[in-house]
């Protein structure tokens, strides 16, 4: 009996975590969509849903500024990133972990490292860098940019995943005379698809969010990607802050990474918890 009572008060429990760390993630963005179609005054009513929704914010976020063309910058940046990062990433994980080689570990640590230095201590240099290659106000710089902070990252992570593949497979393929990236393209590839998919997905969220960079290697509104363009809303006067605006931005750029998440849930899964349990 004590057990049992035991057991209903440890999965009530659960249960109620589960349902506040819902209620946390989910309310955010449920306020700024109730948010994004209010308008005036209405927006100091803390109803969670306006009594009549009007699209005069988003209409008017795609009229006065150059967003589509922030939402396709932001887009074109994280997608290049993501496809050289993974490409670059995958022969280099490899490399690392299929081969031995003396300072192998020390190279991994170097690379790790490199990963963790905060953006704003590199920014100067970045810059010089930036401007001496000609892409200041480009994309390319935001492209170059991004892929020096996500790559360390993805190459990283796909070498743990590349470490954990069954050397059977590729003594199996070396016999049958496939060169290398016959082995990596053809028959690694497929086994590393959720490890691909996850470490895609965050490396996009990476660069779909990055600000510093964008709001310093940008300066004309048609080369700026949508955080920058989101921080630089600005209401009919200097006393105005354009909460609408800023909210139908904010889910603007929200349901593409939402959408992304739902469209590869499975594969997030178990890239992630690959690899977690061996043998």
């Amino acid at each position: 009996m004590r057990g049992s009572r035991t057991g209903f008060a440890l999965t009530a429990a659960r249960r109620m975590a589960t349902l506040l760390v819902i209620f946390t993630s989910l309310f955010p963005l449920a306020y700024a969509i109730g948010s994004s179609f209010k308008q005036g005054s209405e927006l100091f009513n803390p109803a969670l849903w306006p009594d009549r929704p009007v699209l005069s914010n988003y209409l008017s976020l795609f009229h006065d500024q150059p967003f589509g063309t922030n939402l396709l910058n932001s887009a074109a940046v994280a997608g290049v990133v993501v496809v050289l990062s993974l490409g670059l990433s995958l022969m280099s994980a490899h490399a690392l972990g299929r081969i031995r080689f003396r300072g192998r570990r020390v190279l991994l640590l170097t690379i790790l490292a490199v990963s963790m230095f905060p953006h704003v201590a590199v920014l100067s240099g970045l810059f010089e860098l930036v401007s001496a290659l000609g892409l200041y106000d480009h994309l390319g710089a935001l492209m170059l940019s991004d892929l020096l902070f996500t790559l360390p990252f993805t190459v990283w992570v796909l070498t743990t995943f590349m470490r954990e593949l069954p050397r059977e497979i590729e003594e199996a393929a070396l016999m049958d005379g496939a060169g290398v990236f016959t082995i990596i393209f053809r028959v690694f590839l497929p086994l590393l698809w959720p490890a691909m998919a996850a470490t895609g997905l965050l490396a996009f969220i990476v660069a779909w969010n990055e600000f510093l960079f964008a709001l310093s290697f940008t300066l004309s509104s048609e080369q700026r990607t949508v955080p920058v363009a989101i921080a630089l809303i600005s209401g009919a006067s200097s006393y105005e802050l354009p909460w609408g605006n800023i909210m139908a931005a904010s889910v603007i750029v929200t349901l593409p990474l939402v959408a992304l998440v739902w469209m590869f849930q499975r594969h997030i899964v178990s890239g992630l918890t690959a690899g977690a349990v061996k043998g």
